[in-house]
């Protein structure tokens, strides 16, 4: 798996120039690893880092080149995954390379989640979810298809099991989701 570079799209967060360093004292290449380990773990198709950097700042491979230097030390991780596509965002320590490893450790730790029982269907991935282009109707529809797919396609099936009366099931937005993916209400 290799790790595609980017500039940053956008940047939402404040900037701010007193940032700690992070307790991290690993080489980049073992963060680099751990990296793709976890996304590879998670069936990641394609890992983009995005930088607050310029296309001039990346190689024609597509890694920054050494010494380049972020404007700020924000980085954001995408990729599609086996839970749909997912974003993460860190910028809380002085250099780039800790808040990547910072996202690296948090993707291992969410792992844990499921590994020690905790969540069966990946339910931690969920906050963190990329929502797709467009509306939020759109994005609901595609949760929709989504969990009617996990339900081999069958409609009744996955409202039978994301239905707000059913035991276990917290909220009715899968539901909601399920109702506008079939173009039905949400009731």
């Amino acid at each position: 798996m290799q790790v595609i570079y980017r500039p940053l799209e956008r940047w939402d967060r404040r900037v701010d120039a007193s940032r700690p360093h992070s307790p991290f004292r690993a080489p980049y290449q073992d963060t680099i690893d751990l990296l793709e380990r976890e996304c590879r773990m998670l069936g990641a198709r394609r890992v983009v880092v995005e930088l607050a950097i310029t296309e001039s700042d990346l190689r024609l491979d597509g890694q920054p080149y050494a010494g380049t230097k972020p404007r700020h030390p924000g980085v954001t991780v995408a990729f599609e995954s086996t839970h749909g596509p997912l974003k993460y965002t860190a910028d809380k320590f002085a250099v780039w390379t800790e808040n990547l490893r910072a996202i690296a450790l948090g993707l291992e730790a969410l792992r844990k989640v499921d590994r020690y029982g905790m969540t069966s269907r990946g339910e931690q991935y969920a906050g963190w979810k990329a929502l797709p282009s467009g509306s939020v109707e759109e994005a609901m529809v595609e949760r929709g298809r989504a969990i009617i797919a996990e339900h081999g396609g069958d409609v009744r099936k996955a409202l039978a099991a994301v239905h707000p009366d059913r035991e276990g099931v917290e909220s009715d937005e899968d539901f909601k989701a399920v109702n506008a993916a079939r173009g039905g209400s949400s009731s």
